[in-house]
C-alpha cells in the first residue's frame, strides 16, 4: 500500500498545507481521525439515537483533512435522513483506506530517509 493506492477520497496536499508542512502535525492528526472514526462508524446506524450527532462531527473532521466526498455526504444525510448512511459508511471506508495507504507511504520514505 502507497501512493499509488490512494483514489483521491482525502485530498493530502490540502492537509500538507494546512500543517505548514509538519509531518508530525499531519500524522497525528491522521491518527486521530482514524481513531475517532472507530467510535463515529458504530453509531452510523438508523437503530442509534446518535446517528445525527455522528455524521454532523463526522462532517466537519473529514472537511478538516481534506477528506471532502466525505464530508458531502455527511451534510447530504444531515439533511435527506437515515437511508443516506450505507454512503457515509462507504465514503468512510475509502476515506480511511486513502489515510492507511498515505501513512504506509510516509513510513516507507522514513525508512529511504
Amino acid at each position: 500500500m502507497a501512493r499509488r493506492d490512494i483514489t483521491g477520497a482525502v485530498d493530502f496536499p490540502y492537509l500538507e498545507g494546512f500543517a505548514a508542512g509538519d509531518q508530525g502535525v499531519v500524522d497525528e492528526v491522521l491518527n486521530l481521525f482514524r481513531e475517532q472514526a472507530a467510535i463515529w462508524s458504530r453509531m452510523l446506524s438508523p437503530d442509534s439515537d446518535g446517528w445525527r450527532d455522528a455524521v454532523h462531527t463526522l462532517k466537519g473532521a473529514a472537511r478538516g483533512i481534506g477528506a471532502n466526498d466525505l464530508g458531502n455526504v455527511c451534510e447530504r444525510a444531515e439533511r435527506d435522513g437515515a437511508g443516506v448512511l450505507p454512503s457515509v459508511h462507504a465514503a468512510l471506508d475509502a476515506a480511511l483506506l486513502d489515510v492507511a495507504a498515505y501513512q504506509h507511504e510516509q513510513a516507507l520514505k522514513s525508512l529511504k530517509g
